[in-house]
């Protein structure tokens, strides 16, 4: 698996067995072999950046990511929180956008941290993707204990992460829980799960936050699901 990206360890398989064992699964892959991390002509219907996510243009990634850790207005944001900013490299094989950091995840200074991004791991090494390959990051980058976001907000966060996905070029693009569902989709995540989505021309899967599997086993296997639909080759 894994297409042209290094084949993963020893420690990688056992943990991709790992996952794979406890979602219930027979087999690991398809009868026949695929590349799934394979570069696809984009379709015509991609859409367009929005007005308000032009209007904050960047020109990179490296300035992009500047930019979320500097400004001071951005949802969310007061005194008093703490930012948590993205992690992993330009053209990532999978990019993670997740709901609003935890307190493991502040205390980590990661978007997924803790038992939540060990997990986290396990899925991704049961799709042949090194855990550090992989690119994340959070609807809103602000660990904020207690709050929710209005819908005025979500929009926001929806265009700021729409251009975050423009400027990251991730090769797939994998929304972790609720909040991202209804911010990019426009969707509760019960609704957005199972169907294959486009954001910025990227092929998307919403699923459930690891978080959320760490307290409900039992729907691994829908979220393993997710993940093959997630690397299927396009069609």
């Amino acid at each position: 698996m894994g297409g042209d990206q290094d084949r993963i360890g020893a420690a990688e398989a056992a943990s991709a067995l790992g996952w794979w064992l406890e979602a219930g699964v027979d087999v690991a892959v398809a009868e026949s072999p695929r590349n799934w991390l394979e570069r696809k002509a984009e379709p015509s219907n991609v859409r367009e950046p929005s007005p308000q996510a032009v209007s904050q243009a960047l020109e990179t990634l490296h300035l992009f990511r500047d930019w979320l850790g500097t400004a001071p207005s951005l949802p969310l944001g007061s005194l008093g929180t703490k930012r948590v900013l993205p992690q992993g490299p330009e053209a990532a094989p999978v990019m993670l956008i997740a709901e609003m950091p935890g307190p493991e995840d502040a205390a980590e200074g990661r978007p997924i941290g803790g038992e939540a991004w060990l997990l986290m791991t396990r899925m991704l090494a049961a799709i042949g993707i090194r855990a550090e390959d992989a690119y994340s990051a959070s609807l809103s980058c602000f660990h904020s204990p207690g709050a929710r976001m209005n819908a005025g907000e979500l929009a926001e966060c929806a265009d700021i992460a729409r251009q975050h996905i423009a400027l990251a070029k991730p090769k797939r693009l994998l929304l972790l829980g609720d909040a991202p569902a209804r911010a990019l989709l426009g969707k509760p995540l019960a609704a957005a799960r199972g169907h294959v989505h486009k954001i910025e021309g990227v092929r998307t899967l919403a699923t459930f936050h690891p978080r959320f599997l760490m307290n409900r086993p039992s729907d691994k296997a829908l979220a393993w699901r997710d993940l093959l639909l997630l690397m299927e080759e396009e069609a």
